[in-house]
């Protein structure tokens, strides 16, 4: 694998693992197994660009996934 992809792909993964943990919205392990009783709602602001941002860091996580992948054969 290319040092440079396998750097970027490290990279973009200390992102995706920090923009992940900036969406958690309940607290505790309660709201995991459905004891959160708020009423959904859209998201609006700063909650959508974040979860723009987590797309496309998923996406480029995959691609140089797949980059690397097809390197190595």
């Amino acid at each position: 694998m290319n040092p440079i992809l396998a750097v970027g792909q490290i990279i973009v993964s200390v992102f995706l693992i920090i923009a992940v943990l900036m969406q958690a919205r309940g607290v505790g392990l309660s709201s995991a197994f459905g004891g959160d009783s708020s009423v959904y709602r859209s998201r609006r602001g700063i909650e959508r660009q974040l979860m723009r941002f987590t797309v496309l860091l998923v996406v480029l996580f995959v691609l140089f996934s797949l980059v690397g992948y097809l390197q190595a054969n």
